[in-house]
């Protein structure tokens, strides 16, 4: 068996390796040290040699895990041994006889790129069936990988003269069934690039690699993974087109609620329960609708801020007669994403609004509740007011009460004085205490008053 035309990433790209004894002439490593520092090297592009037929999957990888992938990994040819750990850098290399398989794991999608000679019927008219069947895997591995497909696309790379572009724009144009392509003329014009942005009857987008015959299987690498990169992202990124879409009724159905909320707070003709619970519910509307497409609108964001970075790195030069992908991308991607950021900036306005119209309307209570407060006070004082008053009264009647009494006392031991011959008129000597009783009952309410204040 001859060595494989398309090998695995060369040495050095592969992460470095740090030996113990190295380690010791330095402080106690970071627990995150490797780890950051070999992600550069986490993603390596492939080595590819001209001509090579490039079969890419990207699927989305919510509720799959690493050992249902790990498991269908196992099912290829020759392999089998293959364990969850094998999986935990997200990148492996399989080596499948002359062919390699790439496996990679992100956040949000898992990408399957095959490698492998160039079936000789692979750019005929309606090769479909050839290129199924040249597989040097079964068909129905590729259609059994776990997860749901967001991108798929058939890459040929291959050799030949670009100095020429409309000669090779015009024979690409039976691989494509005649439908109108893109191309663009790719760095100092080393390559040709060429697709139509369509899926075929095998589910496959196409894209055509055109380079020249010097091309070192690096610079084929890195060209087909800034062409994958680019046509996933872009799909990714406008996943949140839809959900921009369905978030408009939502938007100005709260919105709609929001105005007339503050339009009754202007015009003070609701009651603030009212307008509190018709708060709750549209904001409430509004936090569910943050929670449900705002981590889609930041992730789109992401990715068209690669789709871009990936377009420059391309660095493409217009062939006459069509335009660059580049320019039919962003032509194409520019409205989409705007309307993104729109109903991410409305949702973000949104949120905003519904705080101030919340401030606004607690502002509303609070001065309602500071009036019952004092209207309350009043009265607390009012009353207070009223009840020192009767204290009084009960004070000056309870002198006079007491001073009774004593009165009384005195006057019954005058007459008990008088039944035992003391020669006194009980009665004068009552009626004359009464005064002096009357101050000192008195005298002796104030300084109780005293000590208790």
């Amino acid at each position: 068996m001859k060595a494989p035309t398309s090998p695995l990433p060369a040495p050095d790209a592969l992460p470095a390796v740090v030996s113990t004894e190295s380690m010791a002439l330095l402080p106690p490593a970071d627990p995150l040290r490797v780890i950051v520092h070999d992600e550069v090297h986490a993603r390596p592009p492939a080595r590819i040699r001209l001509p090579a037929l490039v079969m890419f999957v990207a699927v989305l990888n919510d509720g799959v895990e690493r050992a249902q992938e790990c498991e269908h990994l196992n099912r290829l040819p020759g392999q089998g041994r293959l364990t969850a750990g094998d999986l935990q850098h997200n990148f492996l290399g399989l080596a499948l006889g002359e062919a390699v398989l790439r496996w990679e794991r992100h956040g949000e999608f898992t990408r399957y790129m095959l490698i492998q000679d160039l079936p000789p019927a692979a750019l005929a008219d309606g090769a479909a069936a050839a290129v199924a069947d040249a597989l040097c895997i079964a068909p129905a591995w590729l259609a059994g990988i776990p997860g749901r497909t967001i991108a798929a696309i058939q890459l040929v790379l291959t050799s030949g003269d670009v100095s020429q572009p409309e000669d090779a724009l015009a024979a690409a144009q039976q691989w494509f069934g005649g439908r109108t392509v893109v191309a663009s003329l790719l760095g100092n014009g080393h390559s040709l690039a060429l697709t139509d942005f369509r899926l075929h009857a095998d589910g496959y987008e196409r894209v055509l690699v055109i380079a020249r015959p010097d091309t070192t299987p690096a610079r084929a690498g890195r060209i087909a993974q800034r062409l994958l990169d680019l046509e996933t992202y872009r799909l990714m990124a406008l996943r949140g087109l839809p959900a921009a879409k369905e978030l408009q009724p939502v938007l100005a159905q709260s919105e709609a609620g929001l105005a007339g909320i503050t339009a009754e707070l202007e015009s003070r003709a609701a009651s603030e329960d009212m307008l509190l619970d018709t708060l709750i519910h549209v904001a409430a509307r509004v936090e569910r609708a943050t929670a449900q497409y705002a981590y889609r609108f930041s992730a789109t964001q992401a990715y068209d801020a690669l789709v871009r970075q990936r377009i420059a790195e391309l660095r493409e030069r217009p062939v006459p007669g069509t335009q660059t992908i580049g320019e039919f991308m962003q032509r194409r991607l520019s409205p989409a994403i705007a309307t993104v950021a729109a109903a991410a900036a409305r949702l973000s306005s949104l949120s905003q609004r519904i705080e101030r119209t919340s401030a606004l309307l607690r502002t509303r209570v609070d001065i309602a509740t500071e009036k019952q407060n004092q209207q309350l006070l009043a009265k607390l004082t009012r009353g207070q007011e009223l009840q020192l008053r009767l204290q009084a009264t009960v004070e000056g009647l309870s002198i006079a009460a007491i001073s009774y009494y004593v009165v009384s006392l005195l006057l019954y031991a005058g007459k008990s004085l008088k039944a035992t011959g003391v020669p006194i008129n009980p009665e004068m000597a009552a009626g004359g205490m009464v005064p002096l009783v009357l101050f000192g009952v008195w005298r002796l309410t104030r300084r109780i008053h005293a000590r208790l204040h």
